[in-house]
């Protein structure tokens, strides 16, 4: 920790920073492979909607040696011949989901399950939704993430700048279509708590990108007249400021999210938890890498374009001040990804030592 903690350091105070923003194509080429395998497992596979949201039936029992064959055999016996999911929920629990079913129908699943496993029928949990309700939870699905959108981009228009607003949106979307992805493409059901997850990997990912953009303002406040360096080395600095921070607020909020994930749900056999903490724990990991990898350059990118900008940049390079470290006014050397400060160029003009001049005497 302590290691850690001297790591971070010397990012701050410039003495070794990593080119994240030098190296943003490289970036913008993983997300783009994520998003195009997110993309296709969307397109092939969809998505894995719950009953809250399509309607039909659902059977939850207690039954210590139930199987899945037999839970599948149950439902077949009851003349159930639509489509059905029978999954086992902790160690002593199976859950039965169908699809729309009339009243005889349900009767016939709960009968049917109570003969196989020796169950009473009062002890069999049914929950049965229609068709129009889900839909309803649809659309004030979608209605709640399109505001929360809305009223985050305001937010950050009013509070730093329309470029970082944009940015941060993009970073967001970012997210959320890769964790939608990953929900496709291992068929994760989507409940009513994964968007409450969504949700909040959201405010999440936002959170992160909003500390990292508070510093690029800070550095980037007097960067035009000052003209010791441009707006991406900048925003460089930035992220390599708050990158030790990132790392280990994301670590403390993925180890408990993690417990209830992997504790929670897998032992206990929580279905609202397992749905919740799914959607948090891909997201956080998703929401980190975005602030860093993706909102920041997103930024540099779109202010680099401005004239003001262009002519900044070429000031610096004409200085020769590329690659300067601007906290200690040291000159850098650049390995690939990684820049370590070397000693001052005054320091070496002067020498290790400075030699007195001999007298000489003229006969």
């Amino acid at each position: 920790m302590s290691r850690l903690s001297g790591m971070g350091g010397r990012l701050y105070r410039g003495e070794k920073s990593f080119n994240i923003i030098a190296n943003r194509r490289r970036w913008y080429a993983l997300s783009m492979l994520v998003i195009i395998v997110s993309g296709v497992a969307l397109g092939v596979r969809g998505l894995h909607l719950g009953i809250e949201f399509k309607g039909g039936s659902q059977f939850t029992l207690t039954a210590p040696n139930a199987t899945v064959i037999e839970g599948q055999n149950a439902v077949s016996a009851a003349g159930i011949t639509s489509e059905s999911i029978v999954q086992k929920i902790g160690v002593n629990k199976l859950e039965v989901t169908t699809g729309v079913l009339t009243n005889d129908q349900n009767n016939a699943v709960e009968n049917s399950l109570s003969k196989t496993f020796n169950v009473a029928v009062p002890n069999i949990n049914v929950m049965s939704i229609g068709p129009s309700w889900g839909r309803d939870i649809s659309h004030k699905a979608i209605d709640g993430l399109i505001g929360f959108l809305v009223c985050v981009m305001l937010y950050l228009a009013l509070a730093f700048e329309p470029k970082m607003a944009a940015a941060a949106i993009i970073a967001v979307l970012h997210d959320v279509f890769i964790t939608v992805g990953i929900y496709a493409l291992i068929g994760f059901d989507v409940t009513p708590a994964t968007v409450i997850g969504f949700l909040t990997i959201l405010g999440y990912s936002l959170y992160d990108t909003v500390v990292v953009f508070d510093k690029v303002r800070e550095n980037t406040r007097s960067i035009t007249a000052s003209g010791r360096m441009t707006y991406s080395q900048a925003a460089n600095l930035a992220v390599n400021q708050t990158l030790v921070r990132s790392f280990n607020t994301s670590l403390i909020a993925l180890l408990p999210v993690a417990s209830i994930l992997f504790v929670g749900a897998g032992l206990l056999g929580a279905g609202t938890l397992k749905d919740l903490s799914l959607a948090l724990f891909i997201g956080l990991a998703t929401g980190t890498y975005s602030s860093i990898f993706v909102a920041t350059p997103i930024l540099a990118t779109l202010r680099e374009r401005e004239p003001a900008m262009k002519s900044l940049s070429k000031r610096v390079a004409q200085r020769g001040n590329v690659g300067a470290n601007p906290l200690a006014g040291e000159h850098q050397v650049e390995v690939p990804g990684v820049i370590t400060s070397t000693h001052s160029k005054e320091g070496r003009e002067r020498g290790p030592r400075n030699q007195p001049k001999r007298k000489t005497h003229r006969k």
